[in-house]
């Protein structure tokens, strides 16, 4: 079986509603087509899927061509579970070209970037066991390394929230690998062949060894968007436009970034979320949930600085300033005098604080405009009302 070329677009939309109203038939929340990097000693696992694009709660007629594409090729598609992943093969492709014809033509100016990936495909001679189709139908835990990279797009390119994808168990399903350039190396077979490769001068000049790639090796950012160290941004971190990323001590994980124009020259922990206008200062760490915050997931507010070599264990708001070399936790005690503390509440008119001295650093998270100082002859860490602007130099970003 096969479809029979599509001539209009009315007839296009019939075919999408026949595959539609199929029995059993579910939405793809997600979906795309990878080209995937397999085991150079097991070819059987996949090590990498490469997206040319991703589909994320958009472009259902798409998603349903892709059914009856696959339906055609004799790939059933199973509904049933939270994802569906299959290799495609060159009767799909051809199936998906007919079904695509009334829009082939402007597939060359990218109006449909989904005929586009099909054109692409059709101009290859062997797609071999290369290519693989990933359907995801409710955000799950994943259970394939492709339906891991399609969420990680989705949050490199945008499309997702920070936060919002369900990756529970997504380090077990990824295997530790030797990256050199974009090309996944299992260890294993570095070992084996590490006397002939070395004594032959094949040896790779290995960049790292870990589970998720770089974002730049996926990902193109925006133009007004500067990563000085590709080694310091990780696959699945969301960058928006106007960030600068230096070099040296700075870090962003995966699930993590930034909401607008941010510098950021130190440690963006998996989970944490810098406002736009903030400066995350040399060295400076905002911690994880899985590195000192209990679980509690910290967001960075606008215009917020954190000082070099200082540590933010509690959500901030906006126009705060963390001096340089300060570590606040949960609990860190801090003090407040009688005058800031009026100060802060008029900052803050929905914060309930108490009238006393000593708080801990947590009752204050997530408010605005405060300023985190230690006390240099007594030690204490105390809080004020932040009278000073922070504000990035708009020519940088």
């Amino acid at each position: 079986m096969a479809i029979s070329t599509v001539n209009s677009t009315d007839e296009f939309k019939a075919l999408v509603a026949d595959v539609t109203a199929q029995e059993g038939y579910k939405e793809a929340m997600a979906f795309g087509i990878a080209r995937v990097d397999r085991g150079q000693k097991n070819a059987d696992k996949v090590l990498q899927a490469n997206f040319g694009l991703i589909n994320w709660k958009e472009n259902y007629g798409s998603s349903a061509v892709y059914v009856k594409a696959l339906q055609e090729a004799g790939i059933e598609v199973d509904f049933s579970g939270s994802e569906f992943v299959a290799t495609i093969n060159d009767e799909f492709v051809k199936n998906a070209m007919n079904a695509f014809a009334p829009y082939l033509d402007e597939a060359i100016d990218n109006a449909h970037k989904n005929v586009q990936v099909i054109k692409t495909l059709a101009n290859m001679e062997d797609l071999a066991q290369n290519f693989r189709i990933v359907f995801l139908f409710e955000d799950k835990a994943p259970q394939s390394v492709e339906s891991v990279y399609l969420k990680l797009y989705a949050l490199s390119l945008g499309k997702a929230e920070l936060r919002g994808v369900n990756l529970n168990g997504a380090f077990g399903i990824l295997s530790n690998v030797a990256w050199v350039g974009r090309t996944p190396y299992e260890l294993e077979y570095l070992r084996e062949n590490e006397i002939e490769m070395k004594l032959n001068g094949t040896y790779p000049n290995i960049d790292a060894v870990d589970k998720f790639p770089r974002y730049l090796q996926h990902i193109i950012p925006a133009d007004n968007t500067r990563v000085l160290d590709s080694a310091k941004v990780r696959m699945g971190a969301q960058l928006a436009g106007g960030t600068t990323v230096m070099p040296g001590a700075s870090y962003i994980n995966f699930n993590a970034g930034t909401l607008g124009p941010v510098m950021v020259e130190g440690r963006i922990s998996s989970s944490a979320i810098v406002g736009a206008g903030s400066d995350v200062g040399g060295g400076a760490s905002i911690l994880g949930v899985l590195s000192g915050t209990d679980g509690n997931p910290i967001s960075i507010g606008e215009n917020t600085l954190l000082g070099a070599n200082s540590t933010c264990g509690i959500p901030l708001g906006d126009a705060c300033i963390l001096d340089g070399g300060l570590a606040i936790f949960a609990g860190t005690k801090v003090k407040v005098t009688p005058e800031q503390l009026e100060l802060i509440k008029e900052a803050n008119p929905e914060a309930n604080l108490e009238d006393k001295r000593l708080f801990r650093a947590d009752e204050f998270q997530g408010l605005n405009g405060l300023h985190f100082r230690q006390d240099s002859t007594t030690g204490e860490v105390i809080v004020r009302r932040s009278t000073r602007e922070v504000k990035l130099n708009e020519e940088l970003h």
